[in-house]
This record gives structure tokens, sequence and C-alpha cells, in this order.
């Protein structure tokens, strides 16, 4: 596909704000105005979710600025920043970047855009949408009212809301594993009703996107006195969420599908397991990781025989707590013994001494940056943190490319054992010749 090539560039960690300002005809797009702008319209929606690092991202934007200014009170145009706002991204099934959504009639079904990434293109493709949408309305097939989620569109649909009672409370969701969110509700109630569409439809996203981790459910706190009074339930709807040895707290946050979703997925990242930390072994797992990660971390520890098994496994309780520290951001983790990769190390400019060292990779525009200060939990953690805020010098990494990789064994867990020797016998030896010669 051609592209055109924009004037916005980026460095690898700069903290921007994204693609497009104010004074664009592209909207901005978050989890505050999704739901208002987009799901509850009547307008045609083409949506970019995008990153400000994806260097496709920033060649498309002059394009879509283009098409956004074109269609300008005929189609909506948007764009998600999906690496500050990964939950929204996550809702609609963002694997890669940039992704090009078509919210038409049914806003809940969006569809993926598979065109070309010309402003032409773009217009093309949502004339054609719009076309379609309005023939439908024409036809009188539609019958969906964007944002309302009736019943009859499937927005209401409760298959993944969990009832729970008096009696079944407690052995589902005391103790669980799984994070609970639980709206107890009134029958008779309007915000009930109104949440409930908007519940229903969370619950099925949120039981995909977090393989059922995080589990929504509901209680009729008319019928289930005795948790509505245990849980002192004064008003409806009230939500709460539920978490394994931690005492219930209230949801405050908005009550739109996309609200709902976004908390739910932040729960779930609070509670998944950190990042593999992972020996690079192979060129396999140093490729695997890095591409399919915005940053790899990877740390070159000192040899076995310098620090001995005990040395090095207070290195990595090191690096697992910063991985599980820095969770939500996705990144991959990575170790190698020093001098084991010394392309790789030359290439980071590590090279032969000071370890151990960690540099922070982006395999997408192949630039690092090196921890300076101490390896330690105080040290990676201020690293890492002026990185995450666009701070910090990079250089790119030497020769435009990963070096070759060796195949190396994964370190047994043990202390090192030094090469045995062959004994030498100087019982032989005339040390006073030997003397002789060497004068």
């Amino acid at each position: 596909l051609l592209f055109v090539v924009g004037t916005v560039s980026c460095t690898l960690f700069l903290a921007v704000n994204g693609l497009y300002s104010a004074s664009d005809d592209v909207i901005e797009l978050t989890p505050t105005n999704f739901n208002k702008e987009v799901i509850q319209s009547e307008n045609l929606w083409l949506v970019e979710f995008y990153a400000p690092w994806c260097g496709h991202c920033q060649r498309l934007t002059p394009e879509w600025k283009k098409a956004a200014t074109a269609l300008k009170g005929v189609v909506k145009v948007g764009a998600v920043d999906a690496d500050k706002h990964q939950s929204l991204g996550g809702q609609y099934g963002v694997r890669g970047f940039p992704t090009i959504k078509i919210f038409g009639a049914n806003k809940n079904k969006a569809e993926d855009y598979q065109g070309g990434r010309t402003s032409e293109a773009i217009v093309d493709a949502a004339l054609s949408a719009l076309r379609s949408l309005v023939k439908e309305r024409l036809s009188g097939r539609s019958g969906y009212s964007s944002g309302k989620q009736s019943r009859e569109s499937g927005g209401g649909d409760k298959k993944d809301v969990i009832e729970l009672t008096d009696d079944s409370f407690d052995k589902n969701v005391i103790n669980s594993d799984d994070v609970w969110m639980v709206e107890f509700y009134a029958p008779w109630c309007g915000h009930c009703k109104n949440l409930e569409p908007e519940w229903a439809a969370a619950a099925t996203e949120v039981k995909e996107q977090t393989k059922g981790k995080v589990k929504l459910a509901a209680v009729d706190a008319t019928v289930n006195q005795v948790l509505a009074s245990r849980y002192g339930i004064r008003g409806f709807p009230t939500i709460k969420i539920f978490q394994k040895g931690e005492d219930p707290v209230d949801y405050d946050g908005g009550r739109t599908r996309s609200d709902i979703i976004s908390r739910a997925l932040d729960l779930f990242s609070d509670n998944a397991p950190p990042p593999e930390l992972l020996e690079i072994i192979s060129e396999d797992v140093l490729k695997s990781t890095c591409d399919a990660h915005q940053l790899c971390i990877i740390s070159v520890l000192p040899h076995i025989l310098d620090t001995g098994a005990s040395g090095r496994n207070s290195y990595l309780d090191v690096m697992l707590k910063m991985a599980e520290k820095y969770k939500k951001k996705m990144w991959g983790w990575l170790w190698t013994e020093a001098g084991a990769q010394s392309d790789l190390e030359s290439s980071l400019g590590i090279g032969g001494f000071g370890y151990p060292a960690m540099a922070a990779v982006n395999a997408r525009k192949m630039k690092f940056a090196l921890l300076k200060g101490s390896f330690s939990e105080q040290g990676i953690n201020e690293f890492l943190r002026e990185l995450s805020v666009g701070r910090g010098s990079t250089a790119p990494v030497g020769g435009g490319a990963f070096p070759k990789i060796h195949s190396v064994e994964p370190w047994d867990g043990k202390d090192g054992e030094l090469p045995v020797e062959d004994d030498i016998d100087l019982s032989d030896v005339d040390l006073d010749d030997w003397d002789k010669d060497e004068l």
C-alpha cells in the first residue's frame, strides 16, 4: 500500500499526547467520551486505533486528517490513542496498529476496515458504508436505535450476568480467585433498568477479554435481604467489587458499557500474573519477545562464577519485582549472562564491563536506553519511571538490527564450576636449566 509520508515524528520514549490536536477535524476519543460520542450516536463513525510510536500510524496521520476534513458534516472521523487507553483498544480486539473500525447501524458490531490508507480510499469506504446504512434505514431493516441497546438489538442479553442469591453468594464469590463486580438492584428502580443493558453488554465483553477472570453479577436486593443488610445497601443500583483477601469496595465509575469494561480490564491487569522473565537462549526467544511488546527490558547479569546461584537469584528477584510493578505496561523481560551474547552486548553499548547492566529496547525503532543508576529496585524503578513519562536519552541499536544470537544451554540454577585443568607434574623439570634459558 502506498503511504504518504507524514511530518509527524517522535522519539522512542517521548510522551506524546497523540498524533492529533484540537485544531484537526479528527475527533480525539477516550474511554471517557467514547460511549457518548460513538456508541450513542446516530452517525456513521470511522475510528482509528493508533499508538504514537507506531511508524505506520505516523504515516497514516496526514491522510486520516485529509479524510476527516473531506467528510466533515457527513461522516464522523475519530482516533483513539490505544497505547495510552489500552482498555479501550482491548475492548474492540485491537492487536496491532493502526486498526480502523467502522461503527455503522449497530454500534455493538463494528466492522474492520481493510482498504487502502490514502485519504481517497478512506473517503470511498466511508461513503460506501454510509450508502449501506441509509439503504437499511430506507428498507426498515435496521430498526436499531444507537445507544439504547434494546433487547431486540441484543444489547440486553443477560446470558453472561451471573445471578446471585443469599444462598449462592458466598460459595461463588467469597474466597474466589476471580474478581467479581456485583450489582445490587431493585426491579422497580429506573436507574437499574437503564443500567441493565449496559451491564449485560459489558458482562459479555469482559468475560471474553479476561477469559472469565473478572465476572459481572447481579443481586436482587429486595429478595436477598441478608446480602443487602450485610453490605449496607441503601440505594440502587449499588455496585461493589470483591477480590480475594480484601474488603469489598464500591465502584464509583461511570455506568456506560465502556466505563464498566474499562474498570474491569484494569482490575484484570492488577490481578494478572507478572510477565515471564526469560533467559535469552536462542534468537527466537529474543525476537518473539521484543517483536511482541512495545519495549523489551534486557538485563545482562554477571557470570555465574562471579556471583554464584544466590547472587544471580537476587538479581533475578529484583527484575521479577519490577516486572510485577510495571506489568500494566505489557513490556517483555529478558536476561542473559555476561559474555554469552557478546554481540548483543556490544550493540547495546554494554560490551564487556559494568555488570549487571540493563537496556530498554524498542525493536520497532531499533533504539535503546541504558540504565545509568544502580541495578536495584530503586535504581531500576527510577529508570523505568523516567521512560514511562518520556524522559531519558536513547541511542540506535548498533548496526540498526539485532545481531546474531547464539543458542546456549539454559542456566541450571546451580553455582558455576571452574573448568577442570590437567595436573602438571613438575618433578622431572630442571628449573635451574629453565631459568638459564630464560636469561
